[in-house]
């Protein structure tokens, strides 16, 4: 159903992306933002089952900006090899890049953006700074960093209750600092809970979890 492309970032920097479209005219654009593990089966996955639901996905290499072609799986050693290449990839350039993926679909009318892990905090940012229209949030360990950024657009929450990653008391001050946004929390879900590549997927939680951002995304789109 994809195929990989090319996009350039306003600051000049070329990277690849992963695109799916729906077999007849798309409901609006997606920018679909990965894990510390690239753009990986999942990602891809990802991307075509939104295409599935109507939507063109893109989903940008970010990092592209530190080594290209990476796909990482979910033992250990990828985790610390996708921590190291994180931390090669500024934020503010990991933006620029969601931005040149929302910009080509924006040909397709409006723009949502949805993220995953890293990915999931990426997707706040975009809320605050980019030129979007909704964003949908899963696991992302450091919104509450960015917690004084505050969304210009609707924006969804996910979290897993059992997420080591992110305490509940960062949860919780999240939505004590934005009670008008929708936040989930999923009883016993842990980090990568709508993964099912993961030995954390939990189907219960991934498919309530779905149910909302499809929802969610055929309403602001």
């Amino acid at each position: 159903m994809g195929q990989n492309i090319q996009l350039t970032a306003s600051d000049g920097h070329t990277l690849d992306a992963y695109r799916a479209d729906p077999s007849g005219d798309a409901k609006a654009g997606l920018v679909v933002v990965q894990e510390i593990f690239g753009v990986n089966p999942h990602i891809r996955e990802l991307c075509d089952s939104y295409a599935a639901e109507g939507y063109s996905a893109i989903a940008p290499a970010l990092f592209d900006r530190a080594e290209k072609n990476v796909e990482l799986g979910y033992e250990q050693a990828d985790r610390e090899q996708g921590m190291a290449l994180r931390a090669n990839c500024p934020w503010d350039s990991a933006v620029l890049d969601n931005e040149a993926a929302a910009a080509v679909l924006r040909a397709e009318g409006k723009v949502g953006i949805v993220g995953y892990c890293w990915g999931g905090s990426l997707t706040w940012l975009a809320a605050c700074r980019s030129d979007v229209d909704a964003a949908v949030c899963y696991y992302g360990g450091q919104i509450y960093d960015f917690r004084e950024e505050k969304p210009k657009v609707p924006t969804l929450l996910h979290f897993g209750e059992k997420d080591a990653s992110i305490p509940m008391e960062k949860v919780e001050g999240v939505q004590a600092a934005y009670p008008d946004i929708p936040s989930y929390v999923y009883d016993d879900a842990q980090h990568g809970f709508s993964c099912d590549h993961r030995g954390s997927y939990q189907e219960a939680a991934h498919v309530q979890a779905l149910g909302r951002t499809l929802a969610f995304f055929g309403e602001n789109l």
